[in-house]
């Protein structure tokens, strides 16, 4: 009898193990995919029964935040100027939850059910006081965003500027844009409407066109094979490399030929200096075969290609917010690669990462990780750690980031004036990349930063499907950030 009661003891023990262990599992394991199950109303409510932290503009400008009202959700999330800073925030809604932005990049903190947040739960459970989300700041210049916004208008194209020593970046533009507040309604159904309109139409105002959108970035990409042929050590600005009127792609009855006249050169040469500031694809083709697909790849890689670029967040945290990878091509055949290294092709990028490429010349060739948030603030003003700058590569040498910056203003000075600003020295790059059925359209580029020899601001604009050289379609976008950034 003693023997059965033991293993009759033994077998309860044992099952109460078991169950402590699923209930484990159950309340640890699964814990945060219950929370934030949709069909989960209690958590819901929850959610939205304490005031979500703001996200702020540099200057202290509210761009998103919550208000109380006469509901049972008790706050509602609002966005003024919603449409001008859609790209940055996203948005929050009972229908989508976090969605985007910094609105998912940083939810737990803005929701204040991050782990950094324990010693606030803390004190909010012996004060009384009630549990509030955290503030975001971010490095955003509302001056620079709406001029970006404004300047870009009706266009389907994009925008970034970034503080070149920091990486911070100053603007995030993309056009069209959407307003968030049309999704923060406690109307699941018209939320629900609204956000099917949304997604369906055909301009997709919900993209992010600066971070998620890939381009041909056509001319713009010579400054990475320039900076591939003067790290080298193998050319300088004057050394003459084979140009000409036209050049036959290898192995092909395609022909290259140059938008100018001053791009062919002499006697079938050009300087380094001058087929840059002319752009010619004739001279640019025939380098980037020269120098081979790995230099320049390797040259792209350093830029950040080939691999998503992270701008804010953490798995912990939230939804990273990252921008997809830019890509140049390798092992291809040298018709190929003298097509990629002119921008076409198989070569293309983010604004992003172009915006990053002109700011690494501006700063003697490091490349910053972007960044978007500056700090994050408690309710009780506290504050995490600003985020310091961090050097994600070193592309090249302070003497060629001279050299590509002396070429850059030649670009400005010698072939296209109306980049100029007065009393002000800009280096830049144009871009015009053939896109469509039988390379009928356009993407236009312009990148570059200001001013030349004290770096500012660095900036990339690109306006799609239009029937302008890059120049006109996106030089006047660039050149007004340029403008009220300097004037400040």
């Amino acid at each position: 009898m003693n023997k059965t009661l033991r293993q009759l003891f033994t077998a309860v023990i044992v099952l109460f193990v078991i169950l402590g262990i699923s209930s484990s599992i159950i309340m640890v394991n699964r814990a945060n995919r219950l929370s934030h199950d949709s069909r989960n109303t209690r958590a819901l409510y929850q959610t939205y029964g304490a005031p979500r932290g703001s996200i702020l503009a540099s200057d202290g400008t509210i761009i998103a935040k919550s208000d109380p009202v006469n509901d049972s959700f008790s706050y509602q999330r609002s966005y003024p100027q919603g449409d001008i800073y859609a790209p940055i925030t996203g948005y929050f809604s009972i229908a989508q939850n976090a969605d985007r932005g910094i609105e998912a990049s940083e939810n737990e903190l803005l929701t204040g059910e991050s782990n950094a947040l324990f010693w606030q739960h803390v004190k909010a459970l012996f004060t009384g006081k009630e549990n509030k989300g955290a503030s975001i700041e971010t490095s955003i210049d509302p001056k620079l965003q709406t001029a970006a916004m404004e300047a870009l208008k009706n266009n389907d194209g994009a925008a970034v500027a970034i503080e070149p020593k920091t990486g911070r970046i100053l603007a995030m533009a993309s056009t069209p844009s959407y307003d968030p507040n049309e999704l923060t309604s406690h109307d699941t159904g018209s939320v629900s409407k609204a956000y099917t309109e949304l997604v369906t139409n055909p301009s997709n105002p919900m993209l992010n066109r600066a971070i998620s959108e890939l381009y041909p970035p056509g001319s713009t990409f010579k400054t990475v094979v320039a900076a591939a042929a003067l790290d080298s050590g193998k050319y300088q600005l004057d050394t003459q490399i084979p140009a000409g009127a036209s050049y036959t792609l290898p192995g092909t009855q395609t022909q290259l030929t140059n938008a100018e006249e001053p791009g062919n050169g002499t006697d079938g040469k050009i300087s380094l200096r001058d087929a840059m500031a002319w752009s010619s694809n004739t001279a640019f083709a025939q380098l980037g075969v020269a120098l081979g697909d790995e230099s320049v790849s390797n040259m792209a890689k350093k830029f950040g290609f080939d691999k998503p670029i992270v701008i804010d967040g953490t798995d912990s945290n939230g939804l990273p917010m990252q921008a997809v990878a830019s890509r140049f091509p390798t092992n291809v055949g040298d018709d190929r690669l003298a097509l990629a290294s002119i921008g076409q092709g198989d070569t293309v990028e983010t604004p992003l990462q172009n915006a990053m490429i002109a700011a690494a010349i501006a700063n003697d060739g490091k490349v910053m990780k972007p960044t978007l948030v500056d700090r994050v603030r408690f309710s009780d003003l506290s504050v995490m750690p600003d985020t310091k700058p961090q050097v994600m590569d070193t592309a090249f040498s302070a003497d060629t980031a001279n050299k590509l910056t002396e070429a850059m203003e030649a670009v400005v000075t010698d072939a296209n004036p109306n980049l100029e600003i007065p009393g002000v020295k800009v280096a830049a790059k144009t871009g015009t990349a053939q896109i469509g059925a039988n390379n009928s359209s356009i993407d236009g580029w312009v990148m570059g930063f200001a001013p030349a020899d004290d770096p500012k601001i660095a900036v990339a604009v690109v306006v799609h499907n239009v029937d302008l050289y890059g120049s006109f379609a996106a030089g006047p976008i660039m050149t007004a950030i340029m403008k009220e950034a300097l004037q400040q």
